[in-house]
């Protein structure tokens, strides 16, 4: 059974920082892209980032170029999401999702992926 679970969330001023994690068991981590999406109150789902298998390729998006890093370390099944320059308008619930093959093509469409955890909450706000 896939499992995603993320941690890592909180509250958090503008300005700060803040390290998401995500746990993966289930299924060979090392073998799929992963993404982070989220969803901010009364929003639509909203693609963050996505890294290939390997982790030498990752793509993310405008309102987050420059501040957010994504990574994985395949060896402890483990995806991650660095925040800085936190912005009120990055609240939301942040959850990390799994592809369908080991590289991206659109991370945008939600096809892409087949499974997605339930989330992290992130609040910016002073």
């Amino acid at each position: 059974e896939v499992q995603l679970v993320e941690s890592g969330g909180g509250l958090v001023q503008p300005g700060g920082s803040l390290r998401l994690s995500c746990a993966a068991s289930g299924f060979t981590f090392s073998s799929y892209a992963m993404s982070w999406v989220r969803q901010a109150p009364g929003k639509g789902l909203e693609w963050v980032s996505a890294i290939n298998s390997g982790g030498a390729r990752t793509s993310y998006a405008d309102s987050v170029k420059g501040r957010f890093t994504i990574s994985r370390d395949n060896a402890k099944n483990t995806l991650y999401l660095q925040m800085n320059s936190l912005e009120p308008e990055d609240t939301a619930v942040y959850s990390c999702a799994k592809h369908r093959g080991k590289e991206y093509v659109r991370p945008q469409v939600r096809d892409e992926y087949d499974y997605k955890g339930q989330g992290t909450q992130v609040t910016v706000s002073s």
